[in-house]
């Protein structure tokens, strides 16, 4: 298929309208069939239940071109299954995986001709969401659902290379124990936002959140987990039973271990040893790592071995086998990869 005459390139991180969507409605206790739709416009009542109660949950990935010209994804699977996940804590029913996977490989096939080139450094977003349509008055689930997907092809999350970011820790909480911060909730989003622009109000590029019991160990930024890389080069993520489990951070645990030959481990870490590292990350679908140079606590500085300038050694051989093994330079464990007929 030819490719649409866009500046790929040049591309920002920002929404742009595609041909299809994919669109299923739950209603009497069951999904519909589902189909590919043109119209990007969804109409519902006044009263929706997602309007009045926040009922919805997403997902988030990418699909992109390898070096020898396919097109794929990247574990679509475990999308499918967190997706899962967050509906059933919302009380919402979960729309079934396999569907899920096929869904997506339908909308990025009906959109092949936004998925960017291999060599641009763009690729195309995918979000997958569900929300209760119906109208909702008292405080109670909602009775019908609707499952969407649409695409968007996005330039690097960072424009010339992901320098070294600067972040503060936070003095709201992300997430309460017991709560929803481990799953992907709209709600979660949304209590991030004030916290995230007063962040960059005072000059930080994100949040280092800690937990809200005991507020001394750290958790997750808005919409990233954090990897620690310790002086001995061994590669250290937060565990907590309150932050998303990122598919990413996943990926990259089993990338340090499998593929580097490198000790992980996952368990909680204390704010006090942060200073001790020798680097640190952020690690999502967005950027896949961003490097983080400092962290600020209330003027006290923290600053990095792994300095502002560049990613750290093990920090970007991380991010360097995981990008490899997306773009398919580097074989890829038995089914990372789908690839889109």
């Amino acid at each position: 298929m030819e490719k649409k005459n866009l500046d790929w390139e040049n591309m920002g991180f920002s929404y742009m309208q595609t041909d299809k969507r994919y669109v299923a409605n739950y209603k009497d206790g069951k999904w519909d069939d589902g189909a590919l739709i043109d119209d990007a416009n969804i109409v519902m009542n006044e009263c929706a239940g997602v309007l009045q109660y926040s009922q919805s949950v997403f997902e988030g990935l990418k699909a992109y071109t390898t070096e020898d010209g396919h097109i794929v994804t990247f574990r679509p699977d475990l999308n499918a299954s967190r997706m899962v996940d967050s509906a059933k804590r919302l009380e919402m029913p979960p729309f079934p995986e396999d569907r899920f996977v096929d869904a997506v490989a339908q909308v990025v096939k009906a959109n092949a001709a936004y998925v960017p080139p291999y060599g641009s450094g763009a690729t195309l977003y995918i979000r997958p969401y569900m929300f209760g349509i119906n109208p909702v008055i008292g405080v109670k689930p909602a009775d019908e659902y609707q499952f969407r997907i649409f695409a968007t092809p996005v330039g690097p999350y960072f424009k010339g290379g992901a320098k070294p970011i600067t972040i503060c820790v936070s003095d709201f909480d992300r997430a309460a124990p017991h709560g929803t911060g481990h799953i992907k909730a709209g709600l979660n989003y949304a209590m991030s936002l004030h916290a995230i622009v007063t962040a960059h109000a005072n000059g930080f590029d994100e949040n280092m959140y800690l937990d809200s019991a005991t507020r001394t160990k750290v958790e997750e930024t808005g919409g990233a987990n954090f990897i620690f890389v310790t002086k001995d080069n061994k590669v250290v993520t937060p565990h907590s039973s309150t932050i998303l489990p990122s598919i990413t951070r996943r990926s990259i645990m089993y990338v340090a271990e499998h593929y580097l030959g490198l000790e992980v481990e996952e368990r909680d870490v204390y704010f006090d040893e942060v200073k001790d590292f020798a680097e640190c990350g952020l690690c999502g679908t967005a950027a896949v790592i961003s490097p983080v140079g400092k962290v600020v606590n209330h003027g006290e500085e923290i600053c990095f071995p792994s300095g502002m300038e560049k990613m750290g050694p093990v920090t970007q051989k991380l991010y360097d086998t995981l990008t490899g093994i997306q773009m398919g330079h580097i074989e890829a464990p038995e089914g990372w990869i789908k690839v889109i007929e």
